[in-house]
């Protein structure tokens, strides 16, 4: 039983139900509401993400900057932006795209914090399935005689604790995030 590995997968959870997170609109202008926007450009697709089109800054808390590297597509970038169909209204400004962000509607928020939970209870039931996964294997050892039974108390115990550990980080998601969306 590798406590480390157990450790690794529970972290990587959190890390996507951050990144998924991210995507969740507050209304405040931030990077991550266009990031993972695909563009159709030079023949194909591609992610709006920095680096692969265009940088992506906020002017203040309600406006959104994406400056591409090269102006000749920001048509594209603007068309792509419009038809994510995530409720922004990019204009062109010179060789810049404005996107300003409006104000959340008091049901609207309710809405939102409903899909945070719903989305944090998924993160809370991935935990446990890395914890059950880990306790199996530590069963598993036991029976294959690879470890003894203080063994098998000590590592199930280390495992709850990572568990406890992370669903307390996920609570913690829950909270900010929940307070930075009814925050107006």
């Amino acid at each position: 039983m590798d406590l480390n590995q157990t450790q690794l997968q529970m972290q990587k959870v959190l890390e996507v139900l951050n990144t998924d997170l991210g995507t969740v609109r507050t209304g405040r202008a931030a990077p991550s509401l266009v990031e993972n926007i695909v563009i159709n450009a030079y023949s194909g697709t591609q992610k709006l993400r920095v680096l692969e089109l265009a940088t992506i800054g906020s002017l203040d808390p309600q406006t959104l900057v994406v400056t591409p590297f090269d102006a000749s597509i920001i048509n594209e970038l603007q068309k792509g932006i419009e038809a994510a169909n995530v409720g922004l209204n990019p204009v062109i400004d010179n060789q810049l795209i404005r996107i300003s962000i409006p104000p959340l509607s008091q049901e609207r928020r309710e809405e939102l914090v409903a899909l945070v939970r719903q989305k944090l209870e998924g993160g809370r039931i991935q935990i446990r399935q890395v914890r059950h996964e880990a306790m199996d294997e530590i069963k598993k050892q036991f029976n294959d005689k690879q470890i003894g039974e203080d063994d098998v108390l000590r590592l199930e115990k280390e495992v709850q604790r990572l568990t406890d550990d992370t669903i307390l980080q996920i609570d913690d998601l829950s909270k900010r995030k929940e307070e930075e969306l009814m925050t107006v």
